[in-house]
């Protein structure tokens, strides 16, 4: 049975739906694309305003705080690095993007998982269009964002926030439903309103799942970051994008390398938090 028409007729139709989009919601996409690089261009900014060595610094005295005093040495001296290599305006366009993707994931992943852990029935709702978004590959999400969107920093956000998203909001439901049942019976007995029980109790002991979750939006995102710079997003992947266009190895592997120590260094401190975190709860 030949099945080529309905392919084609799938296809027509995704077409002409996303043409429908651009024509009549140009108004809606043009101002998300505004806020979106309005949002990325005022956290590069900030990150941008203290020359490299004082971000170094301040890496270095959060590492020794949540880790250890080697490990805040050693991230200082890797940023640093970054910044030898001629990379740090790229290095900070990546930590920016990455920045600014984690905090509206968790804006929207966080409370969305709060909702879900309280309702059983939404948490099965999401959880198979989770498992789709996670399955797919990464780069499905720039074509369409592309096409609403444009080349620039807002496609890549808009498909950095969709990878990251998924992570936060499972794993903060786990750390709602997860609250022990005698606690939530101690806190009924004391004649605690479901806010005071929420506040006291449930966001205590999920606190740990949503700090894990955090992390592996950070790491999701990062891995995004290559993928972006087919789109223009600047920072590292747009460098290593057009290392590759160039055949620029030298160049591809400090972006590289440039990336990992980014990488690296958020993932320590954030599972360290999480450590910290989960201790300080027991």
């Amino acid at each position: 049975m030949d099945i080529s028409g309905f392919a084609d007729g799938f296809d027509s139709v995704t077409d002409a739906a996303l043409e429908w989009l651009g024509d009549h919601g140009e108004v809606v996409f043009d101002l998300a694309r505004k806020v979106l690089e309005g949002l990325y261009d005022g956290i590069l900014w900030a990150i941008s305003l203290p020359p490299f060595y004082v971000v170094a610094i301040i890496v270095a005295v959060a590492g020794a705080r949540l880790v250890n005093i080697w490990f805040g040495a050693l991230a200082g001296l890797a940023l640093a690095f970054c910044a030898i290599m001629g990379l740090w305006p790229q290095t900070v366009g990546t930590l920016s993007l990455v920045v600014t993707a984690t905090v509206l994931a968790l804006a929207v992943g966080i409370p969305g998982g709060v909702v879900a852990g309280f309702v059983p029935a939404i948490d099965r709702l999401l959880e198979p269009i989770l498992d789709l978004v996670q399955t797919l590959p990464p780069y499905i999400y720039l074509l369409p964002a592309i096409g609403l969107l444009g080349y620039g920093p807002a496609t890549a956000l808009v498909a950095t926030i969709i990878v990251a998203l998924p992570p936060a909001l499972r794993l903060t439901s786990l750390g709602i439903r997860m609250t022990p049942l005698e606690f939530i019976e101690l806190g009924k007995a004391t004649g605690m309103t479901t806010w005071q029980m929420f506040w006291k109790i449930r966001l205590p002991f999920a606190m740990p799942s949503i700090m894990a979750g955090i992390n592996q939006s950070l790491m999701m995102a990062f891995g995004m970051v290559v993928i972006a710079g087919i789109v223009g997003s600047g920072g590292l992947g747009e460098t290593i994008y057009g290392a590759i266009r160039t055949l620029d190895i030298a160049k591809s592997i400090d972006a590289a390398i440039a990336i990992v120590i980014l990488t690296m260094v958020l993932d320590r401190l954030t599972q360290s938090a999480v450590r910290l975190n989960a201790g300080g709860r027991t």
